[in-house]
């Protein structure tokens, strides 16, 4: 794709310290979305390994790929935020940097958005995990902060945590941006009038690298995070301009 065709979607992938996993998810990408006129934006999150060098290599012979460094690291959500905001699609997929997010389940994500005839209010398809390739003690973690999240948040999304996601940006450019949003997006979409779908994915083992967050990391932050956004949604918005016609 040249730099003159505006893609119909924009693949954001997040890494820090993922240089042994580019190669294979570019080579992913590129087979899985061939066919398609699409750019791939990878973010470097502060990265301390040999991510960037990779990434430039890449760029150098690949026309479709893009790169966005932070010099510190952000987080997940300030990198996939970044990438979005760099994005020149109308329409963008999201997924991890390790590897576990098999990029072959792209189309079936970005499908419902870039068809013809999608509803208008769709905003947000959400991919949700199947057969996960994670420890025991990380899938009951997951399990019971999911839990607690549906009955708080009434999100009616099974596993929010997963990084195969696909969305309208200006739909995600919307909503209010806080650390680990990336977490909450079916219940923030919806917050904001807009519908969700969910897709059924596949999950693999990681190709290479170790976790950045621990299972007490993940719920430390988890229910501070809980607090924060049930606060933000009980004092969101509740109301969308007209525009006037003219006489």
């Amino acid at each position: 794709m040249t730099a003159d065709v505006t893609p119909r979607f924009s693949i954001v992938v997040p890494m820090k310290n993922e240089a042994e996993n580019i190669d294979l998810m570019i080579a992913e990408i590129e087979e899985a979305c061939a066919g398609f006129d699409f750019e791939a934006i990878f973010i470097d999150d502060g990265s301390t390994d040999a991510t960037r060098a990779r990434l430039e290599q890449a760029m150098a012979r690949l026309p479709w790929l893009r790169g966005l460094s932070h010099t510190s690291s952000g987080g997940q959500s300030a990198a996939v935020h970044s990438g979005v905001l760099a994005a020149r699609a109308p329409v963008i997929c999201t997924m991890d940097g390790d590897g576990q997010n098999p990029p072959a389940e792209i189309p079936r994500l970005v499908a419902p958005l870039i068809a013809a005839d999608c509803p208008a209010g769709l905003a947000l398809v959400a991919g949700q995990r199947v057969k996960r390739q994670d420890t025991l003690s990380k899938r009951l973690a997951s399990k019971a902060a999911n839990a607690i999240r549906q009955s708080l948040l009434n999100d009616h999304t099974r596993d929010t945590g997963c990084g195969l996601k696909a969305f309208r940006r200006d739909a995600f450019l919307e909503l209010p941006f806080f650390n680990h949003m990336h977490r909450y997006l079916p219940a923030l979409f919806t917050a904001h009038g807009w519908s969700v779908a969910h897709v059924d994915v596949s999950h693999r083992h990681r190709h290479a690298g170790t976790s950045n967050y621990n299972n007490l990391q993940r719920g430390l932050v988890g229910i501070y995070d809980l607090i924060g956004v049930v606060w933000l949604i009980k004092r969101r918005k509740r109301v969308r301009p007209q525009e006037l016609g003219k006489a």
